[in-house]
């Protein structure tokens, strides 16, 4: 069966088409995508603006029109934290399905969660055992556990690195008032996940987001001697490192892209806290997450 996952993102519009069936795994066909950072399009009320409701509908129909020739069976359609938290959001919906002729459909929180966490169960295996996985979106930071497909705690908190960007960080590089506000503001924020969490006894976890897959491509380029994976003490280097550039900097690095180059700062800042917190030395990285999630939760209803 082939599926379009339409991926209508903080960061992003994507869509994906994936060839898969019952059993096996989500196998990539192409990749569609239009970068449209719709923090970016919100006016002071939270509303997102007539503009970006316009960029919204122009990438999506041309995203839709570059796949045409591949004859997808299905479109399976979300759109997340940016259009969920907007003010005007049932507005945005009703205008892009109607211009594009789809159903997007705005995933809550959890269900970001639950169904990044079933990607993570799927790819890493059952001899895993527990999981806690932690994805870092553009406008939401997703966590999930659990020792099954089903977490048994899922949460979504407005700690994307893109918002928290926008909202915390001033200057190019970043002042230094900045980003100790930014530090403080996520001491407080995260703080309640270290009784949530208490009873994960693993130091390591996982994580599945571009974020997380950026910062351990610095990890291995430029501090190879720390190993091959994403560690707190990579990290503590790391965050220093990337704060001290300005945006035409963070893009001349090798591992990170022009699309991540605005936020990563901000990225970094919540793994980091997150490692501190919950006192993790390592989190690997899983690289399929939620629209791989999306696909196989939807092909196993399919062949119930």
């Amino acid at each position: 069966m082939r599926l379009g996952v339409l991926d209508v993102g903080s960061n992003t519009i994507h869509l994906q088409v994936i060839d898969g069936h019952l059993g096996g795994p989500p196998v990539p066909n192409s990749s569609h995508k239009s970068v449209i950072r719709l923090t970016e399009y919100l006016d002071e009320n939270g509303a997102i603006t007539d503009i970006g409701i316009a960029l919204i509908t122009e990438a999506i129909l041309k995203n839709l029109e570059d796949a045409a020739h591949l004859d997808i069976d299905e479109l399976l359609a979300f759109a997340t934290s940016a259009i969920r938290e907007a003010v005007n959001s049932n507005e945005v919906i009703d205008h892009v399905n109607k211009a594009c002729g789809i159903d997007l459909q705005v995933l809550t929180g959890e269900e970001e969660a639950r169904f990044t966490f079933l990607a993570a169960r799927r790819w890493l295996g059952w001899s895993s055992g527990d999981l806690l996985v932690l994805d870092i979106g553009g406008g939401s930071l997703e966590i999930a556990r659990g020792a099954e497909e089903n977490p048994i705690f899922k949460t979504s908190l407005q700690l994307g690195a893109g918002r928290l960007t926008r909202s915390h960080l001033k200057g190019d590089p970043f002042s230094q008032k900045s980003l100790d506000s930014l530090q403080d503001y996520l001491e407080d924020a995260l703080a309640p996940l270290a009784d949530s969490l208490s009873s994960y006894e693993k130091n390591v976890a996982t994580g599945t987001s571009k974020t997380f897959r950026t910062l351990a491509k610095i990890s291995s380029a430029y501090y190879p001697k720390l190993g091959p994976h994403l560690t707190r003490e990579a990290l503590d280097e790391i965050v220093p490192m990337l704060q001290e550039l300005d945006v035409k900097g963070r893009k001349e690095l090798q591992s990170v892209s022009a699309e991540r180059a605005p936020q990563i700062v901000a990225g970094a800042m919540v793994a980091r806290q997150l490692m501190k917190l919950l006192k993790l030395n390592e989190i690997q990285i899983c690289p399929w997450a939620l629209r791989e999630g999306i696909v196989l939760h939807r092909l196993d209803w399919i062949e119930r």
